[in-house]
């Protein structure tokens, strides 16, 4: 599965300060506890770690980890991730783009833009 593999680069990727979250998040989202998952990757996204944002998309894209599927909102997490570095050919944004209106992709780009100028305060 595509995310498993994005989600192990990102463990080589992520700081050893946020590993211990984002190894607890990874084993709860491997057991099928998506809302665990979310709870340990959205502080870490939120602290503008790339791989927890792209992951944060996934959830959205697909509606998972107590969140309702929501394309405007998984694309602004993925834009969010691919500012920060992560490699937009790893992320979902573009499978997400094609089910968008232009409406969405533009409230996409704006609210990415609000969460990356509030420093992640203001990401929803």
């Amino acid at each position: 599965m595509k995310i498993f593999r994005v989600i192990a680069v990102g463990l080589m990727l992520a700081a050893p300060v946020q590993a211990q979250d984002f190894d607890s998040g990874l084993a709860a989202y491997s057991a099928g506890d998506y809302a665990t998952a979310l709870e340990n990757w959205r502080p870490l996204a939120e602290q503008g770690d790339p791989v927890a944002q792209n992951n944060l998309g996934f959830m959205y894209t697909i509606g998972r980890g107590g969140v309702p599927q929501d394309y405007v909102t998984a694309q602004m997490w993925y834009n969010v991730g691919a500012a920060n570095g992560w490699p937009p050919e790893l992320s979902g944004r573009d499978s997400v783009d094609v089910r968008m209106t232009f409406n969405q992709f533009s409230e996409a780009q704006r609210r990415a833009r609000v969460c990356m100028e509030s420093r992640y305060r203001d990401c929803y």
